[in-house]
């Protein structure tokens, strides 16, 4: 039943559609929409509009930017030699965080999932590859942990070994902070594997 009227109604459908948003959340935030100011509703929906036509990918690393090459990839500062690949935009924001890494990205927008209909064509795996320049030394695969992203990392480093481009793998293992007995055994593994000398 439509208690709220045709728009309210319609917008509560349109925000539960996003991603990590159901129902009830959807709810609150459309009755806060609704209680906005003009102005400021206005300013969040051409904030919406303004991301959406404005918005495109690097012709360079494939990131999300508004300009072309982004910002990371013009930037005299970063290390053109060591590109480090990684799954989404949002990885590379946090590893940027880090404020640690001087090279620069190159973002698949998903990993290879057979089971999903996800295969190499899908995400952006030839691009990286015409990136492969002898200027390029290393390769950092920096996927995620689980079953797709270890397959992409194993794909990828198989394409790239007949180049002679050195190529590594993050390293995976047991958090900051965590203690060793809740921590399950393939992390722990990971941890293993992924030791270094002091």
């Amino acid at each position: 039943m439509n208690y709220y009227g045709e728009y309210i109604t319609r917008l509560i459908e349109e925000l539960s559609r996003l991603p990590g948003v159901g129902r009830k959340s959807a709810q609150r935030i459309a009755f806060h929409i609704i209680n906005m100011d003009n102005e400021k509703a206005k300013s969040l929906a051409e904030s919406i509009l303004d991301a959406k036509e404005k918005v495109k990918y690097c012709s360079v690393c494939c990131n999300i930017t508004d300009s072309d090459p982004c910002p990371i990839c013009q930037s005299a500062k970063r290390d053109k030699g060591l590109i480090m690949v990684v799954e989404d935009p949002r990885d590379m924001a946090a590893y940027e965080r880090t404020g640690e890494f001087k090279g620069v990205y190159h973002i698949l927008h998903g990993s290879l999932s057979p089971m999903n209909g996800i295969g190499p064509n899908d995400i952006k795996i030839k691009e990286l590859m015409s990136r492969l320049t002898e200027e390029v030394a290393e390769v950092i695969l920096a996927t995620n942990p689980n079953v797709e992203g270890e397959a992409t990392a194993m794909y990828i480093s198989r394409l790239i070994k007949p180049m002679g481009i050195i190529t590594t793998r993050i390293a995976h293992g047991v958090p900051v902070g965590g203690d060793l007995e809740y921590v399950d055994e393939v992390t722990l593994s990971k941890a293993l594997e992924g030791r270094r000398q002091m």
